[in-house]
């Protein structure tokens, strides 16, 4: 039996749905050449496995779980952060429901939260993410620094919101300004769907 792989999810809007925050170009390039070739790598990572075990080769386990993980953390990473966004005429504005409740308690308010967060996005030390997780146990919404894809990853925290803050996500659009794109992201934060995800995650607890 052939083996299932990975592939690249379809964007929810097209590649122009996001302008003039997030450019057709910048999200096309984005879409189709950098998470694909994340996808493309965690399908030939795992061949390698799949040819190795079949002939009982020696492989570089080492070098291959690192590239791995790091694959597989952009693949999974951006499969989120396509969704957390939406066309300026859904996205922007302040979430509700659950999830503004539990920004409010955890954060002290909305304004205080996005300060927070840009500032995660915008000191991630090199190539990275920013991300909102819950922890179910504490009952508690908190920020993570994500270097690269997998480095600081906490795993058994499940991501609300992420913010990609590779150069590759905003360099077309904002050359090496960061903190610009963060600041258009807020444009674009699609909080119905992020407020919809995170009241399934707190069902889980």
């Amino acid at each position: 039996m052939e083996r299932k792989v990975y592939t690249l999810p379809a964007l929810a809007y097209p590649y122009n749905a996001l302008t003039p925050h997030i450019s057709e170009g910048q999200l096309k390039i984005h879409h189709t050449k950098h998470h694909q070739a994340y996808v493309d790598n965690v399908n030939n990572i795992n061949k390698k496995f799949d040819d190795a075990t079949k002939s009982g080769a020696d492989v570089d386990i080492k070098a291959l779980l690192k590239e791995l993980a790091f694959n597989l953390g952009g693949h999974s990473l951006h499969s989120y952060f396509w969704e957390d966004m939406a066309p300026p005429s859904k996205g922007g504005g302040k979430p509700g429901g659950k999830l503004a409740d539990q920004v409010n308690r955890d954060f002290g308010g909305l304004d205080r939260f996005k300060k927070l967060f840009s500032q995660t996005a915008t000191s991630v030390e090199g190539s990275g993410w920013a991300s909102l997780i819950y922890c179910g146990e504490l009952d508690r919404l908190m920020l993570q620094q994500i270097e690269k894809h997998n480095v600081n990853y906490a795993p058994d925290f499940t991501a609300v919101m992420v913010l990609d803050v590779w150069e590759h996500a905003y360099y077309i659009d904002y050359k090496n300004l960061r903190a610009k794109f963060v600041e258009a992201f807020w444009n674009v934060v699609n909080w119905d769907g992020i407020g919809k995800w995170f009241e399934e995650i707190k069902g889980w607890y």
